[in-house]
């Protein structure tokens, strides 16, 4: 390994340490028995499908592209530090980054919600952060919803010839909000408002967490878009491999 290799392995090792040694607090996702059981069922159903389809898009990455597979490893411990910086934000719930968007834009949805309901699991079990009964809601917000919008906008913007470290921050940054947008509306249709129901709880909701969620999602696009940086350096047959680099 040379040296500018070591020094980036370092540096990683550094800044995962001190991203993951956070306080703990009480909020979380969206917190354990926050929802009442007929919603965690439904976000859950609806979420199935998108892991189905996401089980086999990794057992053909795996079968066609090994190399692919530690990208792929990559990106998931990418999701679960950073989106373990948590930061009180609205009762039964926190803002955080998600991290998500890099793997929508390697390696599309379906695999990035089966990274995602892993690390939410994890998390759950091994950090108090989110719950079980609440998997399906977080997974279909954080792993489904965001992603696919990150997805979209990395693909139109490559449509549309934007700068690639703009598209990618972009991507990121606002996969990550749209997220937060849904997180607010499923916390508004579990517990709507007495006046205005459930929109008036969902701008409530969004109200408190745009404070701390809009610098978060500059944050995560800044850092999604310096390890793609990164990747391009020190990895560029695996991203070829898996077509994200077919340009470069």
């Amino acid at each position: 390994m040379r040296k500018r290799e070591k020094q980036a392995v370092a540096l990683t090792a550094v800044l995962s340490l001190a991203l993951c040694g956070v306080p703990s607090a009480s909020a979380m996702h969206i917190m354990e028995g926050y929802l009442p059981p007929s919603f965690c069922v439904i976000w859950g159903v609806i979420c199935l499908p998108f892991l189905a389809a996401g089980v086999l898009s990794i057992r053909r990455i795996a079968k066609e592209q090994r190399k692919a597979m530690l990208l792929l490893a990559m990106a998931g411990a990418f999701v679960f530090v950073i989106s373990s910086l948590k930061i009180p934000s609205v009762t039964g719930s926190c803002s955080h980054m998600t991290g998500t968007g890099l793997a929508a834009i390697l390696f599309g949805v379906p695999a990035t919600a089966v990274l995602g309901v892993i690390v939410l699991v994890f998390q759950a079990i091994l950090l108090a952060h989110g719950g079980l009964t609440t998997l399906g809601a977080n997974t279909f917000s954080m792993a489904i919803a965001g992603p696919l919008v990150s997805w979209g906008l990395y693909h139109a913007g490559r449509k549309l010839n934007l700068p690639k470290k703009l598209n990618v921050f972009l991507a990121a940054a606002v996969g990550d909000l749209f997220t937060y947008c849904v997180t607010s509306v499923q916390l508004a249709m579990a517990y709507p408002s007495d006046n205005g129901g459930v929109a008036a709880s969902t701008v409530e909701f969004l109200g408190v967490f745009a404070p701390t969620q809009l610098p978060l999602a500059i944050i995560e696009g800044l850092l999604t878009m310096l390890v793609i940086m990164g990747m391009e350096s020190y990895a560029m047959p695996e991203l070829r491999a898996i077509g994200y680099a077919k340009e470069v």
